[in-house]
Formats: structure tokens, sequence, C-alpha cells
């Protein structure tokens, strides 16, 4: 399971920050992380693959935003995660 606290204090903006883009996307980041695991070892899990699809797809949805509206903290974000983009 992803362990949220730590995420949430690693890229929170102030100190009770739990919603922002950036805190979001890291969740997203981790939770896709383990799914992806999951489903290499059970390949005929196709509910799990429906869900992992939406988590991409709103992961992107909130890194288009990022970059539209804070292209340093876009940046930045990509950097600590190593996505690539």
């Amino acid at each position: 399971m992803v362990d949220k606290n730590a995420i949430r204090q690693q890229f929170q903006r102030h100190e009770r920050d739990t919603g922002s883009s950036e805190v979001q996307i890291a969740t997203l980041t981790k939770k896709i992380e383990a799914l992806t695991a999951h489903l290499k070892i059970n390949k005929k899990d196709n509910h799990s693959r429906y869900g992992l699809i939406r988590m991409v797809n709103n992961r992107r949805k909130l890194l288009d935003y990022l970059k539209r509206t804070d292209e340093p903290a876009y940046r930045k974000i990509l950097a600590d995660l190593g996505l690539r983009r």
C-alpha cells in the first residue's frame, strides 16, 4: 500500500496542504507504480488494468494543469518523481 503521509510531507506546499496538484500527482505516481507491479504478476486482472488507465489519465491532466499554471513546479515534480515528458 502507498504511504500517503510520507508523500504528502515531501511534496506539500504548506503545513496543512493535502490536495495541491503536486501532492495529487505524487500520490497517483506511487499508486501507479504499485498497480503496475501487481499487473506484472496478475496479467489477466483487467479490472485493475482499467483502474490503472484511469489513474494515468488523471495524472496526465494534473500535469498538464500544473504546466499551464506553474512551469517551475511542473519541472521540479517531473525531476523529483523521475517522470519523462
